[in-house]
């Protein structure tokens, strides 16, 4: 039996945070009125260490990277690109909404953060946000990440956790 180590750092700042405006679509024709939450996140890796550091992730670098992703979305309204109900179009320096064909809204562009993501729920925010801290921490030279964990919380005690293993 060969016995792996893992270890598993997490980071939770109170400048890992962004406060935005969403809204999501339900089951059939549902879709909610446009509001905002104040989001905290929270991010663990897992891996092997560092051969000469003896650390999994330089936390400096983690902490660094959250604080990007998190002020990436900060003060916007996270409009997700992937959502069948919408229709979502850039014209101009506006992007106009239309939810079931039918005309919503119409935002400044560079308050809009259009994402990959099927709807605006917290456990997309949390696997939209765990695959750039992944894809980022991959391209790191000396992380040998193991798994990938992002937490999004929108109100105290209301959040959710994505998760992703690799080998």
């Amino acid at each position: 039996m060969v016995a792996r180590k893992h270890f598993q750092v997490s980071v939770t700042k109170d400048n890992h945070v962004f406060a935005s405006a969403h809204f999501i679509t339900f089951p059939g024709h549902r879709c909610e009125t446009l509001h905002g939450h104040n989001y905290r996140t929270r991010v663990v890796v897992e891996g092997g260490l560092d051969p000469e550091a003896h650390y999994v992730v330089d936390f400096a670098e983690l902490k660094q990277l959250m604080k990007r992703l998190t002020d990436e979305i900060d003060h916007k309204v996270l409009l997700p690109l992937e959502n069948p109900k919408l229709q979502i179009r850039e014209e101009g320096d506006t992007v106009a909404v239309a939810v079931n064909g039918r005309p919503r809204y119409v935002f400044p562009r560079v308050d809009c953060a259009l994402l990959p993501i099927p709807n605006t729920t917290v456990e997309m925010l949390a696997q939209y946000l765990a695959g750039l801290v992944r894809r980022e921490l991959t391209a790191s030279p000396g992380v040998e990440l193991r798994a990938v964990e992002v937490e999004v919380e929108e109100n105290f005690g209301q959040s959710a956790t994505f998760r992703e293993t690799f080998e």
